[in-house]
């Protein structure tokens, strides 16, 4: 099955870190060219090297006049933006309840997660909606799918971002633009291996090892997901093989928050 993404042009925010990367090295082994948006553009360089030379571009993503300026750039180097990827987003505070959880934290986490990805929907659908043709691929997680106790804010912006998603799907669909949904679980990094395992390994005295092991026992698959299954959706969703697919939620977790 050939996904026929060569030469297409994909706006990706969040590129350099964690599972962005691997997303972003995805794309360019399929043919895309790429624009790759965030605030922190030294730390993106050395991945559009790596990709063979990608648009670079400095962007709040909560800024909505400074997502619009990437867009327009992204435009005007390549004539066309055919898909967008939305990957960049925070995880908020971390084991604080909900009455613990500060107005500001709860806001800060809402406002990346939620109105960042509003904002470049916003931005890059006028074009979408003129050439008659695009797929937006929005990165949530499983938090926004179950409930979670000790995460409220960032499992709130997670649901919030369905909606978002859902909502455009219905409001761009006529005009042949698919919006989806790719909702990682737990994915398997150094942040799972040294931080979630690490944790967990000391609170039951276990080894690290057999802390993954119980993490993965929690999945019908009993594995944990891999960033390049994360990469493999997001294709999968931003080509035409998924033409018919809009308004969707898939979670990439082995099994848990739809089972």
């Amino acid at each position: 099955m050939e996904l026929d993404l060569w030469g297409k042009i994909a706006v990706i925010t969040g590129p350099a870190k964690g599972m962005g990367a691997a997303i972003t090295r995805a794309f360019a082994a399929e043919g895309c060219k790429l624009a790759l948006l965030g605030r922190d553009t030294a730390a993106i360089a050395p991945l559009a090297e790596e990709v063979g030379g990608a648009l670079v571009l400095p962007c709040d993503l909560t800024d909505a006049d400074a997502c619009e300026a990437a867009a327009r750039a992204t435009l005007a180097a390549h004539g066309r933006i055919d898909i967008l990827v939305n990957i960049a987003g925070g995880a908020g505070p971390i084991g604080k309840t909900g009455v613990e959880t500060s107005s500001a934290e709860f806001q800060a986490i809402t406002d990346l997660n939620m109105r960042g990805c509003f904002n470049t929907i916003r931005a890059v659908a006028p074009a979408m909606m003129a050439q008659r043709s695009g797929k937006v691929v929005n990165v949530g997680g499983t938090f926004g799918m179950r409930g979670r106790a000790l995460r409220l804010a960032y499992s709130a912006s997670k649901w919030g971002l369905r909606g978002i998603t859902k909502s455009f799907a219905l409001e761009l669909g006529p005009h042949n633009i698919n919006v989806n949904c790719v909702a990682p679980g737990m994915v398997d990094g150094p942040r799972f291996r040294e931080k979630v395992c690490r944790e967990m390994a000391a609170r039951l005295g276990i080894s690290e090892a057999e802390a993954a092991e119980r993490h993965a026992a929690e999945y019908a698959l009993r594995r944990v997901t891999r960033d390049v299954d994360v990469a493999n959706a997001c294709l999968f969703l931003a080509s035409d093989v998924a033409r018919q697919i809009t308004g969707v939620d898939l979670p990439v977790d082995g099994g848990w928050a739809a089972l």
